[in-house]
């Protein structure tokens, strides 16, 4: 077992924060601190280094219970703002998915579609304190014999309303390029043809998972920055993959682990829960996402002060490869690259467009910072891990 020069536990750093007394920094702060001091200094004085991510998240969405209706209804077709959301569950338990369309959205049938409503739009007016229309149809039974209910809602008269999202804060992503000779509309965004430019989504070195590479401090019950309030990790994501290609900082080369995340609606914000519209391709939510970053040991100074020049990802073409399942890696590119505004491929500059905010991500690092200072968020102490290599 390896040895530290510098061991904290979550307990005692939790001490400090109620003490006022704790050193947080953000992970951009970080990097200066450790290229000055050293990991092991930088380990011993800072004890909570901030991360941050917002971006498009699709596999996102929210547990509504409506509240029962007179007379009380089993509901088994609901619609939010014309956007149908999952009923099987139970009398007036309901499920809506970001990437739901509205009812009547002509989709791609006039190509490329616009996508102008959808669930994570739904999630957004809720959270923004707006009524929403809601429609339920149900076949009747003894104990609930409506039929139908229309009417409004909003987030103070829903009983319960709950952000449950099965895969966010992707661990790095691919470099989107486009080889096919005409323009092709994705969750990356739109790519011009033969590769006249190259989308990205990821903060890089504010992005939580890339500072903390083999999830260390992460876990079931580890507490965040979530849509604006706090929420908490439920555990590892759907596609969760951390058997991936890093680097000799142990970054990842690709995408590789992901969260699953929980949180009260009632206590978030419509600024950091944004319905987004992709032209042609559809409708998702863009996630306000941070997490604390716990410095137990010199090994996690050093993790959390990764540079985005020391961080890989793969330029994939999303034009054939890509829709086609083809496993094929057209190059490596850093962030520093990609936000320099270009990337070089194949002879010719291609300008990168970023579909996360960086300065976003800044904000949200520099949120939970001030949060932890104040003592008004305390670190989740993680049940279990999430799965490593």
């Amino acid at each position: 077992m390896k040895k530290y020069k510098v061991v904290k536990s979550i307990k005692e750093i939790n001490e400090k924060i109620k003490q006022g007394k704790a050193v947080v920094v953000t992970a951009e702060e970080m990097i200066d601190i450790v290229e000055e001091k050293g990991e092991v200094k930088a380990a011993k004085e800072v004890d909570v280094v901030t991360t941050g991510t917002f971006a498009p998240m699709c596999s996102s969405g929210a547990f509504i219970n409506f509240g029962h209706t007179v007379p009380r209804i089993k509901a088994s077709k609901v619609w939010l703002n014309n956007v149908e959301a999952y009923a099987a569950l139970a009398a007036v338990d309901i499920y809506i998915g970001a990437t739901q369309p509205a009812r009547d959205d002509p989709l791609n049938k006039v190509y490329p579609g616009e996508f102008l409503y959808g669930g994570g739009h739904v999630i957004h007016d809720l959270v923004a304190g707006k009524n929403i229309t809601i429609e339920a149809e149900a076949y009747g039974t003894d104990c609930y014999p409506n039929h139908s209910f229309k009417g409004e809602i909003n987030i103070t008269s829903v009983t319960n309303a709950y952000l449950l999202n099965p895969r966010n804060g992707y661990q790095n992503y691919s470099c989107a390029i486009n080889l096919t000779p005409r323009i092709i509309y994705t969750y990356m965004g739109v790519l011009k043809p033969n590769a006249s430019n190259a989308n990205y989504c990821s903060a890089g070195q504010l992005s939580p998972l890339l500072n903390d590479p083999y999830y260390k401090t992460i876990g079931i019950g580890t507490r965040i920055f979530l849509g604006g309030g706090q929420g908490f990790v439920v555990g590892p994501g759907t596609q969760h993959n951390p058997s991936v290609p890093r680097s000799e900082n142990g970054v990842v080369k690709e995408g590789a682990g992901t969260l699953m995340v929980t949180g009260d609606l009632k206590q978030m914000s419509p600024e950091w829960l944004v319905g987004v519209s992709m032209q042609g391709y559809g409708c998702s939510l863009a996630v306000g996402l941070g997490v604390p970053i716990p410095i137990i040991n010199e090994e996690m100074a050093l993790f959390t002060a990764v540079k985005d020049e020391d961080i890989y990802t793969q330029i994939i073409d999303y034009g054939s490869d890509y829709p086609n399942g083809v496993s094929r890696s057209l190059g490596e590119v850093n962030y520093k690259q990609l936000k320099s505004g270009f990337i070089e491929f194949r002879g010719k500059k291609s300008p990168t467009v970023p579909i996360s905010s960086y300065s976003r991500a800044r904000e949200i690092a520099l949120i939970l910072k001030e949060w932890i200072q104040k003592g008004e968020f305390i670190l989740g102490e993680p049940q279990q891990l999430l799965p490593s290599v």
